[in-house]
């Protein structure tokens, strides 16, 4: 089957099958290299454009251009190549259909979605466009957006008129979503036998009181809602510490993420914590408790009347609605660039889980969609 002849669910089918798994996120992950490969070769083969970006080794982006670039608008279309890992979904590499049911690992977050970001790029160079439309495919989205950053130095935003992140929205355009910080506290206490007690310093069951804590400001933050994306909220996501069950352990360490709104910079984030872990001060002075911020991402908001949110909604046609997003998306550093960005993908379920599916109708709409957006936003 050529590059030309694909539709969005042939090449949602070969993604699919191809292992991106993050290895930041498992070290056993093959990365991004044989999907970028994948990519390159379809682009040069549909006459597309093609350029590589590689300034990490074997975490390559993928930058394909179609259209005359000729006085039309520019459209950025991006999406990330990396998944999560596999473990609890071995047969994750092979795709599977059921009914409107298309199952694989990366299907729905986000295969399907830079699937039809290909076709609607290669359909918009076939349909001769003034303008651009640009893929990029990028490396790292799961954990530290190497990928999307590294792009950024390569394209000027500046020459972008605006950008659609292909993410799974359900079919709805998405405007904002959250921002977030993870944040890395660590308790030390003195170690001693577990017979001696007075010897020790327990930094774990310190760590309780903190963790309590930490609860009570989930709770507050989701007291506060804003009237489009709903509440923030913070969850402990890590946590180890001690180093048998007879002794007293001399630390803890654990990661809360909080997911914070417009507005609660990162400034806010740190004064809230360094605020909670004097109000937890413990009893025992030989406990000392530390914190600093290991991630941050900001967030992002797009007016409901911009261009290119108007511009979708028109594409899309009757019955679709502007949306929050739940999750965070590299359309946080678009959206910084100065880029105005929206996000809209096909509907499923099952990101990060054992089980994940994309509609594979959704996935066909999607493609119609981005296709007529790019071909009448950038004539």
């Amino acid at each position: 089957m050529t590059a030309s002849s694909m539709t969005a669910l042939d090449v949602l089918e070969a993604l699919v099958r191809i292992d991106s798994v993050n290895p930041g996120l498992d070290p056993a992950g093959a990365g991004e290299a044989q999907i970028g490969a994948w990519i390159a070769r379809w682009g040069r083969s549909a006459g597309l454009g093609v350029d590589v970006l590689e300034g990490t080794t074997g975490r390559p982006s993928v930058i394909i251009r179609g259209g005359r670039d000729r006085g039309g608008r520019r459209l950025l279309l991006c999406g990330h190549l990396d998944t999560v890992g596999l473990a609890g979904h071995p047969d994750g590499l092979t795709p599977r259909v059921e009914g409107d049911r298309h199952y694989g690992r990366g299907a729905y977050d986000m295969k399907a979605g830079l699937a039809a970001a290909l076709i609607a790029c290669r359909d918009a160079a076939l349909a001769g466009v003034d303008g651009e439309v640009i893929v990029a495919a990028v490396a790292d989205e799961e954990l530290a957006s190497l990928g999307i950053q590294e792009v950024l130095t390569h394209l000027d935003p500046a020459g972008i008129d605006a950008a659609v992140v292909t993410e799974p929205t359900e079919r709805r355009a998405g405007t904002a979503h959250r921002e977030f910080a993870w944040t890395e506290v660590t308790v030390t206490g003195i170690a001693a036998h577990g017979s001696r007690p007075h010897l020790g310093a327990d930094a774990i069951l310190a760590a309780g009181h903190y963790l309590v804590a930490f609860d009570q400001l989930d709770r507050q933050l989701r007291s506060r809602p804003h009237p489009f994306l709903g509440p923030g909220n913070l969850h402990a996501s890590l946590i180890s510490g001690g180093t048998g069950e007879s002794t007293i352990p001399d630390r803890c360490v654990f990661t809360v993420e909080r997911r914070t709104l417009p507005g609660e910079t990162l400034e806010h984030i740190e004064a809230d914590i360094a605020d909670l872990l004097e109000r937890c001060r413990p009893a025992d002075p030989r406990i000392t408790v530390t914190a600093r911020t290991v991630l941050y991402r900001p967030p992002m908001q797009t007016p409901p009347d911009a261009r290119i949110v108007q511009a979708l909604l028109a594409a899309a046609g009757p019955g679709t609605s502007v949306a929050p997003m739940s999750y965070w998306a590299d359309s946080a550093f678009l959206a910084a660039a100065g880029i105005p960005t929206v996000l809209y993908g096909p509907e499923g379920d099952g990101a990060h889980a054992d089980t994940e599916w994309v509609s594979r109708s959704g996935t066909t709409t999607a493609t119609t969609v981005l296709t007529r957006l790019a071909q009448d936003f950038c004539s």
